[in-house]
């Protein structure tokens, strides 16, 4: 079979520019990026049959015994590395497949990409735009900060302003738009958003941008985490996801006669991620680490609920303006930067589907300050908690259809079993925290 037209643009690049490596990449079920290089002369057979390696070997992929996978090179996502050595290496993110041609049922480019056929079957494209926060610190051997900036400092207090400029200049050299850059609230951490796109190519944004941010602070020689709560007592690191559908040019959320400025659609889409947040937040927020954030007193969302104004709601409608009906979205506040932004976007998107699908009804606006509320009147008003740890998480997860239906049977019951062997191990160390409280007492 003769090469596609995008096909035959790489393999043009590959030569006019002189590239010596083409990387094909991939992650894993828990989100860490994979990868192994070709050469020029491997590319045209890498389009046609793709690139046989050892799936035995990547975490949650197969057993020994079914180990065979191929991948297949996307050659709409192909850019020139800009930290490699006088641009003479490219990635591609790869589609993985059985040795038979069927899509790869533990690939997380798959999972999403089903999710995204389900919302086409039903008219409309899933649009994401997340916003990541991180750290830099000295080293990866302590949370030594860099300055004492906050929230939009710029210099001096803000010494990252150069290596935020690195960052930014490598994503656009990769075609990776950026729409804001600034310091975040805590000292040492920052926040690039990446601009709205479709979930797909967001997804393998959100994977780019998490290797850019490292290589930039390495050149540096400082590192870059995005732990959820790498510091006690300052903010953690979220992955604030703004989300919308289209169906074709037009925002299916926007209604202009709605007192909100919401579809029924729109509503709807909500009232499913409120219903199913608990489900879900073993992917969104997938480590043991990810609930030191998810505690009440920072600006990190703990109550389901949804609000206009109020930045403590899990989900917020940010507020209308004349003429901007294309950005009415929803922002999902609880995801952290640390998740697979390919399953974290396929859950979202099934939970909201799941409530249009079904037209939940969207309960009413949380117009206090939910964390000033006592515990009666929350559960008055209806306002459950998201999990407070890995262990709730995993326990709501397991019971869950719909994300056992978002993820497959491979994906789901692998993460299922890793998380379980997670918590385990967290549960049986002795913390510092226990040996400063309990060691002189006891």
């Amino acid at each position: 079979m003769p090469p596609s037209d995008e096909a035959e643009y790489v393999l043009k690049t590959v030569e006019e520019r002189g590239i010596k490596f083409i990387w094909l990449w991939f992650t894993d079920v828990l989100g860490s990026l994979k990868s192994f290089a070709i050469t020029p002369q491997e590319l045209e057979g890498a389009f046609s049959e793709g690139m046989g390696f050892d799936g035995s070997a990547i975490e949650g992929f197969s057993r020994i015994q079914e180990s065979d996978m191929v991948a297949f090179p996307d050659p709409s996502s192909f850019q020139i590395i800009p930290w490699r050595a006088e641009g003479q290496a490219a990635r591609m993110f790869c589609d993985i497949k059985e040795p038979d041609g069927a899509s790869f049922d533990g690939d997380p480019r798959y999972v999403l990409k089903r999710q995204l056929d389900r919302a086409a079957e039903l008219g409309f494209t899933f649009y994401v735009g997340p916003e990541l926060e991180y750290f830099y610190f000295k080293n990866s051997q302590g949370t030594e900060f860099l300055d004492n900036g906050s929230y939009f400092d710029l210099t001096p207090l803000d010494v990252a302003t150069d290596y935020r400029k690195r960052t930014v200049e490598y994503l656009e050299r990769m075609g990776i738009p950026v729409e804001y850059v600034h310091h975040e609230v805590a000292p040492s951490q920052h926040e690039i958003d990446l601009r709205y796109t479709d979930a797909l190519s967001m997804a393998d944004n959100v994977m780019t941008y998490r290797l850019t941010v490292k290589e930039a602070a390495q050149e540096f020689g400082v590192y870059a985490t995005f732990m959820p709560k790498p510091v006690m007592g300052v903010n953690g690191s979220g992955m604030h996801t703004h989300q919308s559908l289209f169906e074709g040019d037009r925002n299916a959320f926007f209604d202009p006669t709605d007192e909100y400025h919401l579809s029924k659609t729109g509503k709807a889409y909500i009232a499913g991620i409120l219903r199913h947040a608990k489900e879900i937040t073993l992917i969104t927020n997938q480590w043991v680490n990810s609930y030191k954030r998810l505690v009440p007193g920072f600006e990190a969302p703990v109550y389901i609920c949804w609000a206009r104004r109020n930045r403590s709601a899990l989900v917020r409608v940010p507020m209308y303006k004349p003429g901007k009906e294309e950005a009415t979205r929803i922002e999902f506040r609880s995801p952290d930067p640390a998740c697979n932004p390919y399953l974290a976007f396929a859950c979202m998107l099934s939970a909201g589907l799941a409530g249009i699908e079904h037209e939940y009804e969207l309960p009413p606006e949380a117009s206090n300050n939910i964390y000033e509320m006592s515990e009666d009147e929350r559960r008055a008003a209806g306002i459950e908690s998201l999990p407070e740890d890995l262990f709730e998480a995993i326990a709501a997860t397991e019971r869950s259809e719909l994300v056992r239906e978002t993820l497959g049977d491979h994906v789901f019951e692998y993460l299922i079993r890793n998380k379980r062997e997670e918590w385990d191990g967290y549960k049986a160390y002795v913390t510092p925290y226990e040996l400063e409280r309990y060691l002189p007492l006891l």
